[in-house]
């Protein structure tokens, strides 16, 4: 079987018939082209949503109170005061799998400069709570261990906090703020983050030592959560377990579900985000993927045409030696020409598509190998598939009854 000849005579039956050939076309292009922006916009979506998390820290363990019932009354997490900073100190001092850990405090409020004022929140923390949320002073300095023990009143603030007070481009360090009328002295700026994932805007924020934020604008002696960060992603569960072991060591508790405490870490939220993003791709290549079924329709509708016009040279072939299986390949490689031709110009498409949507929308998008090359597979597949059938019904034709076709 000359494989060669059979390619040239596809080739030359497809460019008798130029326009029909590229509106079958039309279909596989669109198709091809569709699959490989969407799943773009997918992967470039999860990618943005990963580093988002990457920035907030991707190894951080968060430790909140439980709901406790006291008296028959059941109350909220944010009423409790089960953690103590003796619980701090226990994981600081036990915990293997545990890098950096700070204590927190927090209180919203108005924060005041001169005649201008803007509604934020304190978080009363220890230094190595930058470290685990991925944050750094990018003017000035941090607060010291002896200010944490002073109980001092300085802070770092965050960049939307200075836009907001100093209006009028005034250097904010050494300042002086009132939170709540409780002054507190502007020793550093930290370096702006912008918006999370979730749209909060995490430049929001005055950073004190947890010390001042207890004595002096809660009057609590508890702690409301306990930041830490797993020496990496990979030790967070043995983390997590060993900061479950200890507090509940500290807190007489035998049974789990008496816990009187909650911890979450940035994989729990990272996994979800993921799926939801996974989910929303495998939709959107489902519903790009209905164009290359309606392509595949296409191409065998043609196929079924071409084999109706050419009954009579099917039959001439075949009446001067050609064997079905001849046949049978001219039509199969016809389809496939058809199919794989779309499919290169549905890649460039797709990809190009994928470049302008990112360009002119802004979106965050990533073309994977992985989604050309399945769609380029899908599409050669599809034409194999919906050529088949035609291409089996003209090398099945009987050669006097072919030649008689009129």
């Amino acid at each position: 079987m000359n494989y060669g000849n059979l390619i040239r005579i596809a080739l030359r039956a497809l460019n008798n018939n130029k326009f029909r050939g590229f509106l079958t076309m039309l279909g596989i292009i669109i198709g091809v082209g569709s699959v490989i922006s969407m799943l773009a916009i997918g992967q470039g979506s999860k990618r943005s949503i990963s580093d988002q998390i990457s920035e907030m820290g991707s190894n951080m363990i968060m430790v909140y109170p439980g709901t406790g019932q006291f008296g028959g009354v059941r109350m909220s997490a944010s009423s409790m005061q089960t953690l103590k900073l003796e619980d701090y100190e226990a994981i600081r001092r036990e915990a293997d799998f545990v890098d950096k850990i700070s204590p927190s405090v927090s209180s919203s409020g108005q924060v005041i400069y001169g005649s201008n004022n803007s509604p934020t929140t304190v978080y009363g923390v220890n230094q190595e709570y930058l470290d685990i949320r991925k944050y750094s002073v990018g003017e000035g300095e941090l607060f010291t261990d002896e200010d944490i023990r002073s109980a001092d009143k300085e802070c770092v603030v965050g960049q939307t906090v200075v836009d907001n007070l100093f209006t009028n481009g005034e250097d904010p360090l050494g300042k002086t703020i009132r939170f709540n009328m409780t002054p507190f002295k502007i020793i550093g700026v930290l370096t702006p983050k912008g918006y999370n994932t979730m749209g909060q805007d995490q430049d929001d924020l005055i950073i004190a030592p947890y010390t001042t934020v207890q004595k002096r604008i809660l009057a609590i002696t508890y702690i409301q959560s306990i930041y830490a960060s797993a020496l990496s992603e990979e030790y967070t569960d043995m983390a997590i377990d060993e900061i479950t072991a200890i507090l509940r060591a500290n807190h007489n508790i035998r049974n789990p579900l008496d816990d009187d405490f909650n911890i979450r870490s940035q994989q729990e939220l990272s996994s979800m985000l993921s799926s939801t993003t996974d989910m929303m791709t495998i939709l959107l290549a489902c519903i790009a993927g209905i164009s290359l079924l309606v392509g595949g329709i296409g191409i065998m509708n043609i196929m079924y045409v071409s084999v109706t016009e050419r009954t009579r040279e099917i039959g001439l072939r075949m009446s001067i030696g050609a064997k079905g299986r001849h046949i049978l390949w001219q039509f199969l490689i016809e389809a496939v020409i058809i199919s794989v031709t779309g499919g290169l110009i549905g890649v460039v498409l797709g990809v190009g598509a994928s470049a302008i949507i990112k360009q002119v929308l802004g979106w965050p998008v990533y073309v994977q190998m992985y989604s050309v090359i399945l769609s380029f597979v899908v599409c050669t597949v599809t034409g194999i598939f919906f050529g088949w059938y035609p291409a089996q019904k003209a090398s099945s034709l009987d050669p006097i009854e072919a030649i008689r076709y009129e």
